[in-house]
């Protein structure tokens, strides 16, 4: 993960909270989707029998009439479906079920009970269970292995454009409890090596987007806003408020767009091979090799510092990537702290912050960690992206000590995948608003 990506995902905290700004689209209200057909329901417990809350849960394939589960882990949705049509069960850190949708048909008030078991590289990847070798971080034969892995990373990839529909869920935590998600069906596109810097461009076209909330912070949330909060605010920043939170153009998109773009894999393996000293090698199991390079990185006097590592697990035979993981820690100090604004201010309040608290809060501290993954298919003799995984932990410290914690859970799963013939998305594509549904979850 380039240094530049780090600072897209930690930079709003220390300039105009962005991500806190989500927040506030997230309670956009927004026009619904049409259900239709017969009924479909379950409920999704772990490998202990705990409910799992805010598993995703569609057919594969109409993914906008799908759902999320609540608070117990059941789940309904409406849809004109085959019996052999097949629904999608799946959540963060857990294998994906795909299971005929027949069982699910409601019939009486019995339930099918879903068990997802967990998948550890769907979450974290932790892979370097081995010393390196010293024979093999000899400098020559290093290098000899860095230019056969990115050799085999040129014909793995294709240069030409691959158009992905994706769907990508995003949730936020704090203090344990999910409070939100964001669900979009997406078409994205993209451009090998058209991209900043020789990146590859990543296009997103939205399709569907739903908002599932916790009904009960959904309702302190919308008294808040709608009451003395609001009233406290400058008239012109009470009008500024408002219109961005009825008339928000689909900032959300941006969190997915960025996700999918994370772990440009032959870009930041090129960039790196060069500097030998910062790789080694390990094998994780027979037949895989696990090829780490540690990046650290210190800036602004030390007001930034982060530590990158990036574990391509390979065919042992062929060098082949299997699976790619990053684990990025981050840490930054603000010498005299930011001063929130009146809405940014109101977002903590949302979260998990009293009245007294926000008032006096200026932002001083950051810290954090990124745990990033993404898992490849192979069509028409190239690799492309099949899933990718997010876990982010990060605490604003505020300089009453006043530490706030927030959770990102994200994932993107392809439901297919175009690569013949691709051509890249017109800027009207991109920017049209998209069909939304509030849902909330009790």
């Amino acid at each position: 993960m380039h240094t530049s990506i780090i600072f897209r995902i930690f930079a709003p905290f220390l300039e105009t909270m962005k991500i806190i700004r989500l927040v506030l689209c997230l309670l956009a209200v927004v026009s619904s989707l049409p259900f239709y057909g017969a009924t479909y329901r379950g409920r999704v417990v772990d490998d202990k029998g705990d409910p799992v809350v805010y598993a995703t849960v569609y057919p594969e394939i109409m993914p906008e009439v799908g759902t999320a589960t609540n608070m117990d882990g059941s789940f309904s949705f409406e849809a004109n479906l085959m019996p052999d049509s097949k629904v999608i069960v799946s959540f963060i850190g857990y294998a994906k079920i795909r299971m005929n949708a027949a069982p699910l048909k409601a019939e009486g008030d019995s339930l099918v009970t879903i068990t997802l078991h967990e998948q550890p590289i769907a979450l974290e990847e932790m892979v370097i269970s081995a010393k390196p070798s010293k024979q093999r971080n000899k400098r020559k034969q290093m290098a000899s292995l860095l230019q056969a892995v990115h050799e085999q990373l040129e014909r793995d990839f294709s240069d030409a454009n691959a158009r992905y529909k994706v769907v990508s869920d995003v949730r936020m935590q704090s203090d344990g409890a999910t409070w939100g998600m964001e669900q979009l069906i997406a078409d994205i596109v993209v451009q090998p090596h058209k991209g900043h810097e020789g990146r590859d461009s990543v296009q997103l076209k939205g399709l569907y987007c739903k908002r599932f909330f916790d009904a009960r912070k959904r309702s302190e949330a919308d008294s808040m806003l709608a009451t003395e909060a609001i009233e406290r605010m400058e008239k012109g920043s009470k009008q500024k408020f408002m219109r961005k939170a009825i008339n928000a153009v689909d900032s959300g998109v941006i969190v997915h767009r960025t996700l999918f773009a994370l772990g440009n894999i032959r870009y930041d393996f090129e960039k790196a091979m060069g500097d030998l000293r910062h790789w080694s090698v390990s094998n994780e199991s027979e037949g895989e090799t696990v090829l780490t390079h540690t990046e650290k990185t210190s800036k602004y006097l030390g007001c930034f510092q982060v530590v990158i590592q990036r574990h391509y697990i390979l065919d042992s035979y062929t060098y082949t990537v299997l699976r790619f993981s990053e684990h990025a820690d981050v840490k930054i100090t603000i010498p005299f702290g930011v001063k929130l604004n009146a809405d940014q201010l109101q977002m903590l309040n949302i979260i998990n912050m009293n009245e007294q608290q926000i008032s006096k809060f200026r932002l001083k501290k950051m810290r954090g960690s990124i745990d990033y993954n993404t898992l490849y298919q192979r069509q028409d003799g190239h690799l492309y992206i099949q899933e990718k995984n997010m876990l982010t932990h990060a605490f604003i410290i505020g300089s009453k000590k006043a530490e706030i914690p927030i959770v990102i859970k994200a994932t993107q799963r392809v439901t297919s995948l175009k690569t013949q013939d691709v051509q890249p998305l017109q800027r009207s594509q991109m920017t049209r608003r998209i069909q939304r549904e509030i849902v909330e979850i009790y």
